[in-house]
């Protein structure tokens, strides 16, 4: 694996932390999937406003081809041997039906306090967006007042070799930008 640098101090589990897709095929067990939701239960949100919801399917269930079946073309070949798919929603709006502004901002607090739970017990944790958001809804039959964020693929690690390609060749942490291009003091800079 390629080795990440940060420029800053940081705890190394942010640097450990990334999206392979090489999954082994293995269902993940329940008690796997209320560590990685008993980590995203803590983070921080809006007012305690706790608006993410995780539905999920694990493999070998029925209900894990439907989920399967909402992922675009690109994302099934590797998807195919993930331990678990999680539709990932946000509750946005409030119990009084006033807008729950930082429903997304909250809910990606708790996808990546998930994420790093699954870093730290060895699991292969991959976001994507590539998926058919309005069959989402429908199959998890999503409440009025919810939004579809992103789905997660979870799962033992794979082999690389056993990725098809272009997945194979991209199967290696990549780089982030500097965070002086995206931090600024007291102003928006633009380059």
């Amino acid at each position: 694996m390629t080795q990440r640098v940060a420029d800053h101090p940081i705890h190394e589990l942010f640097l450990r932390r990334w999206s392979p897709r090489a999954m082994s095929g293995e269902a993940l067990t329940p008690g796997e999937m209320w560590s990685l939701f008993e980590a995203a239960r803590w983070a921080p949100s809006s007012g305690n406003s706790q608006p993410w919801r995780f539905v999920y399917a694990l493999a070998g269930t029925p209900d894990f081809p439907r989920f399967f079946a909402l992922l675009a073309g690109g994302n099934q070949p590797w998807c195919a041997k993930a331990g678990a798919l999680v539709v990932v929603a946000s509750r946005n709006r409030k119990p009084d039906g006033k807008a729950q502004r930082t429903h997304s901002f909250d809910t990606g607090a708790a996808w990546m306090s998930l994420a790093l739970q699954g870093t730290t017990m060895g699991l292969v944790v991959h976001g994507m967006e590539g998926f058919d958001y309005g069959r989402a809804a429908e199959a998890i039959a999503l409440p009025a007042d919810h939004t579809i964020e992103a789905m997660i693929a979870v799962g033992k690690p794979g082999r690389r070799e056993d990725l098809p390609e272009p997945h194979r060749s991209r199967e290696a942490p990549n780089g982030r930008e500097p965070a002086a291009q995206w931090a600024f003091a007291g102003r928006f800079a633009t380059s």
